[in-house]
């Protein structure tokens, strides 16, 4: 190989991996603006079913929000993505839930949930370590956009010292499960 042609050979390498990582580095952004883009799109479906949810969203330390596409006959799962947001420092925290139940439960839906936490600690202690387990029955229905079943506007408890909401907005689930479900941070997103 002749210099000429070993330099022309490292230039070409160099860029296909320069191209490569401003890829990859578009890509993330772009993904990032999605999620932010659902995140706001969600809260506002929250605070349209809740109003007074706006004012607790901005008094808490932080909030999170999902949205989760998941499936279930008996044995089911779910996933998705979302956001844990800092008010204080104004961070976003790029997240991922995966949930799996055992029951007398079937169907299919699109969830949205916001959690809104009641101290910097709480936060802290979700996004770190992230893992909830609870269980229980719901009757959920959604289509286009609107809730037409009844969200858990009551705020249960199920992660310690936050308040957890639940809107469907697509699809029909019913039943009663035990569900496990984890949050942890992206390492793709953040």
């Amino acid at each position: 190989m002749t210099s000429l042609t070993r330099f022309l050979f490292i230039v070409l390498t160099c860029t296909i991996a320069t191209g490569t990582v401003f890829s990859a580095e578009a890509d993330k952004a772009t993904k990032q603006a999605e999620v932010r883009k659902s995140t706001q799109d969600a809260l506002q479906r929250f605070y349209k079913e809740n109003p007074a949810l706006q004012g607790e969203v901005k008094r808490a330390p932080g909030y999170a929000v999902f949205t989760t596409y998941g499936a279930s006959f008996i044995i089911g799962g779910a996933g998705g993505s979302g956001l844990a947001h800092n008010n204080k420092s104004g961070q976003n925290t790029y997240m991922n839930m995966a949930q799996a139940s055992v029951g007398a439960q079937i169907g299919a839906a699109q969830t949205e949930t916001l959690i809104i936490f009641k101290s910097a600690k709480a936060m802290s202690q979700f996004v770190n370590k992230g893992w909830e387990f609870g269980g229980g029955g719901a009757i959920e229905a959604g289509a286009g956009g609107k809730t037409v079943g009844v969200p858990q506007a009551g705020g249960e408890n199920v992660i310690a010292n936050a308040l957890y909401y639940t809107l469907t907005k697509n699809g029909l689930t019913a039943g009663g499960a035990v569900a496990g479900t984890k949050f942890w941070k992206s390492e793709d997103l953040n």
